[in-house]
């Protein structure tokens, strides 16, 4: 069994289409479950996902939790998942077709963990080279936004997501499965969502993504790259952007 885990805030705009997404890519249905876990949303997202498992046959399980928070939610998610091998999947990534069955046979190969290449729904040149780099199997090249498979046996082994970060917490997860030399990078595209550089403007967030990444590779704590987020995303041109959305793109840059 294959447990899709999707945290979601606020995602009303995106997750009818995402849950319609993986319900027609999935190759092998029978060996499949999502769990959607929702931190809080106020815009009609948990009833919208309701709305949609009444129409299907894969096992879609909703999971209201008061804790927003990435890792939080996640976590929460694989305490609560059937199966042997678990997917975490952002509420704006689409995967590609049969997606499924490249995961299973990935774990069956030896491969415990791992992410498929990326590329962003934009054609402006600097996002098309950076989806580009992500097929080859260099740390620098990874982030949440690429999706990561895990077997819940190496997830419980590593002890989950550290939710002490806010943000970055994906590449938390991903630097303990490079340390132990278990990653690999799927050869078929995830198309992500540039929306929060649209907002933003490329370069401007680009910046950022890039500072916060030097600020973690010199040592910063969660603290630290939490509170450099609030003053230079969150509040920045008086633009709220939840942690959930931010945390989606910042590793890959």
């Amino acid at each position: 069994m294959l447990s899709i885990i999707i945290p979601v805030l606020n995602e009303a705009e995106n997750i009818t289409n995402l849950l319609e997404h993986l319900t027609e890519n999935i190759s092998e249905k029978g060996k499949v479950e999502l769990i959607v876990v929702d931190g809080g949303s106020n815009d009609g997202t948990p009833q919208l996902i309701k709305n949609f498992t009444e129409s299907q046959t894969i096992p879609i399980s909703l999971i209201t939790t008061s804790e927003s928070g990435r890792a939080k939610q996640m976590n929460e998610g694989a305490r609560n998942a059937s199966g042997e091998i678990l997917y975490f999947l952002h509420a704006d990534s689409f995967p590609p077709k049969n997606f499924d069955s490249y995961i299973l046979s990935e774990v069956k190969r030896g491969n415990p963990a791992g992410c498929f290449r990326m590329k962003f729904d934009s054609d402006h040149w600097w996002l098309q080279l950076a989806g580009w780099l992500t097929q080859f199997s260099w740390r620098a090249c990874r982030g949440g936004d690429q999706s990561q498979f895990i077997t819940k046996k190496l997830f419980d082994e590593i002890g989950g997501f550290d939710e002490n970060y806010t943000i970055y917490e994906d590449n938390i997860l991903i630097n303990e499965l490079y340390k132990r030399k278990k990653f690999v990078v799927i050869q078929k595209c995830i198309t992500t969502s540039a929306r929060l550089y649209r907002q933003k403007g490329v370069w401007n967030l680009q910046y950022h993504f890039w500072a916060i990444y030097v600020k973690r590779w010199f040592g910063a704590d969660a603290e630290e790259l939490y509170k450099y987020y609030l003053k230079h995303i969150k509040q920045a041109n008086n633009t709220e952007i939840s942690e959930e959305k931010f945390s989606n793109q910042v590793a890959e840059n």
